[in-house]
């Protein structure tokens, strides 16, 4: 049984230690602290072994659940009444749904956060050649929880008049107005969720 508990514990533990990259930006949103938001993205390379342990650990937890008993040749009563709900299928079966839902997180996180608040901005920018583009690279982003912080904290800057986050691409593109703002004024929205610029282009 305590094996079990441990099996248990440990597939719980590699499911969210899997998603941990993805679901910090939303936790930045509820405690408001942007910049912890890619304090975990040295995880994502590990994410395909940590599935992989979550799955053996509680594939084997099941198995250890679900084989045959042994029979006792004794007199003794059955002990399945004093069952602690640790260690029944009911309590490894939450566990295992808790870690499907860690797990598949970065496929639906982006339900839990907010979409960008677009600007009212007027063409008169591009009509008055003010309009300017930036391409800034941006490691550390690794699911769209990622892009959405990014595109949250740059759409605070005044005169932003387009913006395009891809963690894919490991990029921003923004369409600016440069006589309301400025390129060190979107490089400071982007560093303080604590992702890091590796290059900037203004085209």
């Amino acid at each position: 049984m305590k094996l079990e508990r441990q099996l248990a514990g440990t597939g719980l533990l590699s499911a969210l230690a899997a998603s941990l990259c993805c679901i910090t930006p939303l936790l930045t949103l509820i405690v408001g602290t942007s910049s912890l938001a890619a304090s975990f993205s040295w995880i994502e390379p590990l994410r395909p072994y940590l599935i992989g342990l979550t799955i053996l650990t509680l594939g084997f937890a099941w198995y250890q659940k679900l084989k045959p008993s042994q029979p006792i040749d004794c007199n003794c009563e059955p002990n399945n009444k004093n069952e602690n709900f640790m260690q029944t299928k009911s309590f490894l079966g939450l566990i295992t749904l808790f870690a499907f839902v860690m797990l598949t997180f970065p496929n639906y996180a982006h339900v839990f956060y907010p979409e960008p608040k677009k600007q009212m901005v007027q063409n008169t920018a591009q009509e008055k050649g003010k309009s300017q583009t930036v391409e800034i690279k941006i490691s550390g982003m690794t699911c769209a929880a990622c892009t959405l912080h990014v595109a949250n904290e740059v759409n605070k800057v005044a005169g932003i008049l387009k913006l395009n986050v891809s963690y894919t691409d490991a990029n921003a593109l923004i369409d600016f107005d440069k006589s309301k703002t400025s390129v060190a004024a979107i490089q400071k929205a982007v560093k303080a969720t604590g992702y890091k610029i590796t290059e900037t282009k203004v085209k």
